[in-house]
């Protein structure tokens, strides 16, 4: 007996509506091993900050926009007005470097985006994703290297190490603020 596609398809569905999903899930090896339980075990947080350049050229849904495409769950965000004292403490590793004053007045110069985003290898991903600091030097396709002209207006900020984004998210967010959920999308992400 030769089958033909509507004749599958009736069958499929007869099986599938004859059976609930979770019957589906726990028989189906193939399926229950892509549960984002087991696989995310590489998953971290990274601050990303869209800067106040980014902020006034209308930029802020297309980098979002970005980072969820990729496949990243946005578990934080906020617009702020940041004071020269916070942005003082949140680049305290660039104090002793002659362009440390005009950032800190650059960054205090209007509102910015703050944002914490979770995923896979979430910091290395997050910094290629913007690109390299200074423009001439960053791929097309990642966000300087589309948008940007000047290292001085580099539209984005991203936390460069685990420890740093860890140090960064609770310098602009309280526990309260991140957000723990679920996205229905983990499964056909992570193996």
């Amino acid at each position: 007996m030769a089958l033909n596609c509507k004749t599958i398809a009736q069958i499929f569905c007869i099986i599938c509506l004859n059976y609930p999903i979770s019957y589906w899930i726990a028989n189906n090896s193939s399926f229950s091993q892509h549960s984002s339980e087991a696989s995310m075990s590489n998953t971290e947080r990274t601050f990303i900050a869209i800067k106040p350049d980014g902020v006034q050229r209308a930029l802020v849904g297309k980098i979002v926009a970005r980072f969820e495409e990729r496949g990243y769950k946005l578990v934080a965000m906020k617009m702020v007005h940041a004071s020269r004292k916070h942005l003082e403490v949140h680049y305290q590793d660039l104090k002793d470097k002659p362009f440390f004053n005009g950032l800190v007045e650059y960054m205090s110069s209007g509102p910015l985006v703050a944002m914490v985003w979770e995923g896979l290898d979430a910091v290395k991903q997050g910094r290629a994703m913007l690109g390299a600091t200074n423009p001439l030097q960053s791929a097309p396709g990642t966000i300087r290297g589309d948008f940007c002209v000047q290292t001085g207006r580099n539209i984005c900020h991203g936390s460069d190490s685990v420890e740093s984004a860890n140090r960064e998210i609770s310098h602009w967010f309280q526990p309260n603020e991140v957000m723990d959920y679920a996205v229905a999308n983990s499964s056909w992400l992570y193996e």
